[in-house]
């Protein structure tokens, strides 16, 4: 019998990414002027009010307001009748400095030996059902608003947008676990109210979407994936006939709420720890980071088609306390998930120093990880440039997304052929 799976996304100007996108842009900030920053930084945001509050050990001195303003006008909230604006939004900063409690397990005298800042779990899941190896439910889930955000950035083609969206993907999967058939496909999004009548709104926003939207993500697509959209799949639009009232103003946001979407939509598992606003010394993000990193070099490997990967971590103890891994029958090598534990123990070094090292995670490459999805994106070097409250500025050449490389397939090759 044939299976369903549904995953979502939110654009970047859903109010829970933008707590997230300020939170990270914060931690940017700080780690452009001091890379050993301690950042643990959480931000509400609401009718036209964004608290920033949380613990900071750092050198640098930022410009709170400013870099909360320039993230609001960056994502496009520039119009004051939505009533949540960069020009005329309060903000309002609660920063203080980090517990001693908490950097003691952290800062070690030998650096190789610094502890993990928190205890927690942390999944990591790889899947042979896109070239990414993420989900193919949450993969296109984020390309829907991805170019939905870059219709309404060119506003040339549909020119009512407005920041706020969610997208929701069904796939139908046969008994083997393939997918068959794009189901259903949900989007919502803010817009002005270009119509008095309701329904000529919602028929004209469905109708773009359908006929400028959709094609946009599918052509892109390989033909496998494209032949899965047909005429069967139903699609869904504004399901409540009008969304005029969105963003900040039509519901409050906060940093951390869409784990899932950041993730694996649902998919593996999650240890519930959030990521943005906090530094890679807190292992609810670097050890994600690092359990995905090892979870995609597997799967890429040939080991098996689809791997779920959990570390867990005391507080101030460098080595993880467990490994588990979980191939759901899906192993295209003679070992057990026990056996493949043990090689991870011996090729991946997961000592919260070393994931930051080798892993790049001390220099300011969060803010692009807080919308569209934490895993699955493209490696890449960027410029960045940063001023601090002095207006001193600084240059960083980053690379994002390091731990989507597939760098370590070698050493598990030659593990697997010693």
């Amino acid at each position: 019998m044939n299976t369903f799976f549904t995953s979502e996304s939110v654009s970047e100007g859903h109010p829970d990414k933008v707590s997230d996108q300020i939170s990270d842009a914060i931690l940017d900030n700080y780690l452009a002027f001091d890379s050993e920053s301690k950042v643990a930084c959480e931000t509400l945001v609401t009718t036209n009010k964004v608290i920033v509050a949380g613990e900071v050990k750092s050198n640098a001195q930022i410009n709170v307001e400013k870099i909360v303003r320039e993230t609001i006008e960056k994502i496009g909230y520039t119009d004051s009748k939505i009533k949540f604006s960069a020009n005329e939004c309060e903000v309002s900063s609660l920063i203080h400095s980090q517990s001693e409690d908490i950097n003691r397990g952290v800062e070690k005298s030998v650096k190789e030996n610094q502890g993990a800042g928190d205890q927690g779990i942390m999944f990591g899941y790889a899947t042979e059902e896109t070239e990414n190896l993420i989900p193919l439910t949450l993969d296109l889930s984020h390309k829907i608003l991805k170019e939905l955000s870059i219709l309404r950035r060119q506003g040339n083609q549909i020119g009512y947008l407005r920041p706020d969206s969610k997208s929701q993907v069904t796939v139908e999967y046969d008994k083997n676990g393939n997918p068959v058939s794009i189901d259903t496909i949900l989007v919502s999004t803010q817009h002005d109210p270009f119509e008095k009548d309701d329904k000529k709104m919602v028929d004209k926003i469905k109708k773009d979407i359908v006929e400028i939207l959709l094609p946009r993500v599918f052509d892109n697509e390989h033909q496998n994936i494209r032949s899965l959209y047909n005429k069967n799949t139903k699609i869904i639009i504004n399901p409540t006939g009008k969304f005029v009232i969105g963003g900040p103003h039509g519901d409050t946001g906060l940093t951390g709420r869409k784990i899932i979407v950041d993730t694996y939509g649902g998919w593996g598992a999650h240890g519930g720890g959030a990521f943005s606003g906090k530094d890679p010394s807190k292992v609810d993000r670097s050890a994600a980071y690092a359990s995905r990193h090892i979870a995609k070099n597997l799967v890429a490997s040939g080991i098996a088609s689809k791997i779920l990967v959990q570390l867990s971590y005391a507080i101030g103890i460098a080595e993880p306390t467990s490994i588990n891994v979980n191939t759901f029958g899906t192993s295209k090598v003679k070992l057990t998930n026990s056996e493949i534990t043990e090689m991870i123990y011996k090729i991946f070094d997961l000592r919260p120093y070393s994931i930051e090292k080798n892993l790049s995670l001390r220099n300011p490459i969060y803010f692009e990880t807080s919308s569209y999805g934490h895993m699955g994106r493209e490696h890449k070097k960027i410029n960045k440039n940063f001023l601090n409250k002095n207006n001193q500025e600084v240059n960083h050449k980053v690379d994002l997304f390091t731990w989507e490389n597939i760098n370590y397939v070698k050493k598990i090759n030659d593990y697997l052929n010693k």
